[in-house]
């Protein structure tokens, strides 16, 4: 994912919190906000304290990461910033509940702001 399509700083991601749009399920919590640029941007916030090990910290960013890049080329609507959250660790036998989980909650996010 190049580096326009990211956030970056903390200011970027605070922005993302203080517009108070958000959804959650039982593993993850997504935040967005309407950016006004032809692209949306992705944040991600996989914590040691949800997810001990890095290679399983890595893999759940890999999840966010593409599941995000599917979502944005399915969907032709209006372009936002995403912050997605881990709240509770995710074993390799849900992986596919868990993408289904995410592109739900951004559908609903989607559909909520249009």
């Amino acid at each position: 994912m190049p580096k326009s399509r990211r956030l970056h700083d903390a200011a970027a991601f605070a922005a993302v919190f203080r517009f108070r749009r958000q959804v959650r399920s039982h593993y993850v919590q997504i935040y967005a906000k309407p950016n006004g640029l032809p692209y949306s941007r992705l944040g991600i916030i996989v914590s040691k304290k949800v997810e001990r090990g890095a290679v399983k910290r890595n893999w759940i960013k890999r999840l966010f990461r593409e599941t995000f890049r599917t979502f944005q080329n399915n969907s032709g609507t209006e372009q936002m910033d995403w912050v997605m959250r881990l709240r509770h660790p995710v074993s390799a036998d849900i992986a596919t509940q868990f993408t289904a989980e995410i592109r739900l909650l951004m559908h609903q996010l989607q559909k909520c702001h249009d």
